[in-house]
């Protein structure tokens, strides 16, 4: 999505808004091709960009573009970002790969924004094993992408497309199949990768639904004990993990503990603040922000999957009470 906001000649600056809370994916392309990042606080709700520092930076910065993530499958505050992107005039880079099946008041997340990844990764909502997607409505970034996952050749345009590309360059029309226009990648999925995740497209309202009825079922028994994001109203949540913070750092460990101790796999909220990682640092120096903070020092994840039981998140719930009540 950056490489193809890069080449397609429509920015009018390389500043890009970055999420603090995310994954190091939603931030290292900018890095690596030669953008500013510009790190935005968490919301204190859904953990999404906060709005009112999302504002604060554009209105600073006017930045190019910006990478909007929902953190999990909890859909960000997708009316008001819409208003902002009206407002402004940047391009819109939505992360959804962790969001999968995930609703914002009955529109699917990814169909926001100008550019919308999806991850098949093993471990989301749906899998090629590895791998993953982009969509866009925008015929000229459509056309960008295609390019740059083949190579930077033509031969996957629209054939009017690719004829006005011929034309454009004067090119030997023999030759014009492997004729490239770009410094493009090889990222296409083999054939296999693309078997496995188009079986798996006849069972995704199961998927959807299961990991969503696990999510509310935490929620049910954890709510008072820890604190979880919250959905916009009218959204649907479709998470990979349930992500909860606990009271205190030390009471995440004795959780984080008691969960390792009953083979019940967890591990920390993402990736916490990415302004806290030295990837960032190093650069940039430390970004520290009070939500993403929180979320760094106290997130963590219970595990959800379509095979996990509404008794297994039952036990799974037993588990953290004890723990918190055991402290």
């Amino acid at each position: 999505m950056y490489y193809a906001l890069k080449i397609s000649g429509r920015l009018k600056n390389e500043k890009v808004i970055v999420p603090s809370v995310g994954w190091v994916t939603t931030i290292a392309p900018a890095i690596q091709f030669g953008f500013e990042p510009i790190m935005c606080e968490a919301d204190s709700e859904t953990f999404a960009p906060a709005l009112n520092h999302f504002e604060d930076l554009i209105k600073k910065h006017d930045p190019g573009s910006v990478a909007l993530v929902h953190v999990l499958g909890v859909p960000a505050q997708m009316d008001e970002m819409m208003a902002l992107r009206e407002k402004y005039g940047f391009f819109m880079m939505e992360d959804t790969c962790a969001a999968i099946g995930a609703r914002y008041k009955n529109k699917l997340c990814g169909s926001f924004g100008d550019m919308g990844s999806f991850s098949f990764y093993f471990g989301h909502q749906m899998s090629t094993i590895e791998g993953g997607m982009v969509s866009s409505s925008d015929k000229h970034l459509n056309d960008c992408l295609l390019m740059l996952r083949s190579h930077g050749w033509s031969k996957d345009l629209d054939r009017s497309t690719h004829r006005e590309l011929v034309a454009e360059h004067d090119v030997d029309d023999f030759s014009s199949p492997f004729v490239f226009y770009e410094a493009g990648f090889n990222l296409r999925s083999t054939d296999l990768n693309a078997f496995i995740g188009i079986s798996q497209l006849q069972k995704m309202e199961w998927i959807h639904s299961r990991r969503e009825e696990n999510h509310h079922r935490y929620l049910s028994h954890l709510k008072n004990i820890l604190r979880f994001q919250k959905p916009p109203e009218g959204s649907r949540v479709c998470t990979i993990h349930c992500g909860a913070l606990a009271a205190d750092n030390e009471q995440r460990r004795v959780i984080v503990k008691a969960l390792v101790d009953n083979g019940i796999e967890t591990r920390i909220f993402s990736a916490g603040n990415l302004g806290l990682h030295p990837f960032w640092y190093k650069r940039y120096g430390k970004a520290s922000f009070p939500m993403a903070d929180q979320i760094h020092h106290t997130g963590f994840f219970l595990p959800n999957h379509p095979s996990l039981s509404l008794e297994d998140v039952d036990f799974i719930c037993s588990v953290v009470k004890g723990a918190v009540i055991a402290r």
